[in-house]
């Protein structure tokens, strides 16, 4: 389960952008006033226990206006199927009773991309890693790490070919098990949000469903510039990601930390589920990929191992990636010239 975070996206016009909150993974960088003739609009709503931003323009206000409130429907019906921030979302209730008659097709297309990922990432990532979570969660409210035993009993509950999915019902094999689709909801969100934008003829907009979907262009008509903030220095940027119409997706181990002192990234909460323990190497990683749900998910696979294989899961993968080490140093899969 991915823990409750407030991510800031400030796009100021004519201004500097203000320091992020701190765990901020990505800042949008400042602009110059609306160029092109364009209205823009905005709309802000709690959803997957965070803040989830939308922008976008037309030359027609009420255009804009109602993409905006057509997206805005779209992602409350999304956080209903697959936020366990709701008691009474789909996914919660699929946890609680080990079945699932008649899924949403939105959350059964989620379903089977992680599927994918899982399977082509030999398990490293795996949506049924909530026993390990909660685990966590509990021995961290406890003042204490999990013990071996304990983690060997979490992670007998954790296998991802052990859910099955089909039109007719979801269905968890073992007894005890739990999904979380906080590590991919937020980036289908996106993707579904843009694909929608899209269809209302809007050209240009920033959608932040907790991972990034920039359409276009930025309001001062060039293109939208994200910045990644370092997980040790919020009001420090690392890198600019300068979009290109890909997904943007990030994971960070400063969101939460189930260490005992402030400044303790051992234990966090993107955990390896082969291990049931938070991967040692890497502090931050950034995603950009066509598909916005892709990569959120390919966020947690190169989570799982070093810099230098960061870049080779670029490879492999074909997207771009950008990493932090636990010393700071910076590893980016783009040219030179693109990584700002």
């Amino acid at each position: 389960m991915k823990p409750n975070r407030r991510q800031w996206l400030r796009w100021t016009l004519g201004a500097p952008v203000a320091a992020c909150a701190a765990g901020t993974a990505i800042t949008s960088l400042a602009a110059t006033p609306p160029a092109g003739g364009l209205v823009w609009r905005e709309r802000a709503l709690l959803g997957f226990g965070t803040t989830l931003w939308l922008r976008a323009a037309h030359a027609q206000a009420e255009r804009a206006d109602r993409a905006l409130d057509d997206t805005v429907a779209l992602l409350r019906h999304l956080h209903a199927q697959m936020s366990l921030f709701d008691p009474d979302s789909a996914v919660s209730r699929l946890n609680r009773e080990g079945s699932l008659r008649h899924p949403d097709p939105d959350l059964l297309a989620v379903l089977q991309l992680a599927r994918q990922v899982s399977a082509r990432s030999q398990g490293a990532f795996d949506i049924t890693v909530q026993p390990l979570w909660a685990l966590w969660q509990r021995t961290h409210a406890q003042g204490r790490r999990p013990g071996q035993a304990e983690l060997a009993d979490a992670r007998a509950r954790v296998d991802w070919r052990a859910v099955q999915a089909t039109e007719q019902a979801v269905t968890l094999a073992r007894p005890g098990m739990a999904i979380t689709l906080n590590g991919i909801a937020q980036g289908h969100a996106a993707e579904r949000a843009r694909a929608l934008m899209q269809r209302h003829g809007i050209a240009d907009a920033l959608l932040d469903t907790g991972e990034w979907a920039p359409i276009g262009h930025s309001p001062d008509g060039g293109p939208w510039r994200l910045g990644l903030a370092s997980p040790r220095d919020s009001q420090r940027i690392l890198r600019t990601l300068q979009a290109d119409g890909r997904g943007i997706a990030v994971s960070t181990d400063a969101t939460l930390r189930f260490g005992s002192a402030p400044d303790d990234d051992r234990d966090h909460h993107i955990l390896d589920p082969r291990t049931g323990r938070s991967p040692p190497h890497l502090s931050a990683v950034a995603v950009i990929a066509e598909s916005p749900a892709l990569a959120d998910a390919l966020t947690k696979v190169v989570f799982m191992g070093t810099a230098d294989q960061a870049l080779a899961q670029a490879r492999q993968w074909g997207v771009d990636v950008v990493a932090v080490d636990k010393r700071g140093r910076v590893s980016d899969s783009r040219p030179a010239a693109a990584s700002g």
